[in-house]
C-alpha cells in the first residue's frame, strides 16, 4: 500500500512542477467536493445533495485553488528573499488583514447566492448578521495554520495545505453547527 501512496505522491508533485495552477485548481475542487460529502454525511442527509457538492467543486476550482496559487506567488515577490520568524509574522498578519476578510465573504455571498439560491436581499441580510462572528472566528484559528504553512511549508504545497485544513475546517464547523441544532430540539 505504501509504494501506491508513494507512487501517487510522486505523480502529484511532478504535475503540480509542470502543471502548478491546474494541479491546485483541481485539488482544491476535489478536497472542497469531498470536504461537503463528508459533512452531508455526518449532518445525517439521507440522500447527497450532488448539486450542492459540484457548486462547492466549482468554487474551489474556479476560485479556491487559483486565489490561493496567486497570493502564495504574490507573497513570495513582496518578501522576496526574506525569512525568520519576523517575515512569517508579516506575512500571517498581511494575509489575516487581506485574503481572510476577503475569503470569508466571498464565500459567504457564493454560498447564499449560488449554492443555497437564495436572493440577494436574503444573503446581503446573513452577511451583514453573521459576517463579523465568523471573521472573528477565523482570527483566532487561522492565523496558526497561516505561521506553519508560512514557516514549514514550501511554496508549492501551500495551496495543498491551505486546502487541506480548510476541508477539516468545514467538517468541524458543520458538526459544530449540528450538535448547536441537536442541543435546541
Amino acid at each position: 500500500m505504501s509504494e501506491i501512496v508513494k507512487e501517487a505522491w510522486t505523480k502529484y508533485l511532478a504535475q503540480l512542477q509542470l502543471h502548478p495552477l491546474r494541479t491546485k485548481a483541481i485539488t482544491a475542487g476535489v478536497l472542497v467536493g469531498s470536504s461537503d460529502v463528508i459533512a452531508q454525511k455526518i449532518s445525517g442527509v439521507k440522500r447527497l445533495q450532488v448539486k450542492r457538492i459540484l457548486l462547492l467543486m466549482l468554487y474551489g476550482f474556479a476560485y479556491s485553488g487559483p486565489f490561493g496559487h496567486f497570493l502564495h506567488k504574490l507573497m513570495d515577490v513582496i518578501f522576496q528573499g526574506k525569512k525568520g520568524n519576523t517575515t512569517v509574522a508579516k506575512k500571517v498578519l498581511l494575509e489575516q488583514l487581506t485574503s481572510s476578510p476577503w475569503n470569508n465573504f466571498f464565500f459567504m455571498m457564493y454560498y447564499g447566492l449560488v449554492v443555497e439560491g437564495r436572493p440577494w436581499g436574503l444573503v446581503k441580510n446573513k452577511v451583514r448578521k453573521d459576517y463579523p462572528s465568523i471573521q472573528l472566528t477565523a482570527w483566532k484559528f487561522w492565523p496558526i495554520v497561516g505561521w506553519i504553512n508560512y514557516q514549514y511549508m514550501p511554496l508549492q504545497l501551500r495551496v495543498l495545505f491551505h486546502n487541506f485544513i480548510a476541508s477539516c475546517w468545514a467538517i468541524f464547523l458543520n458538526l459544530k453547527a449540528r450538535s448547536v441544532t441537536a442541543k435546541k430540539d
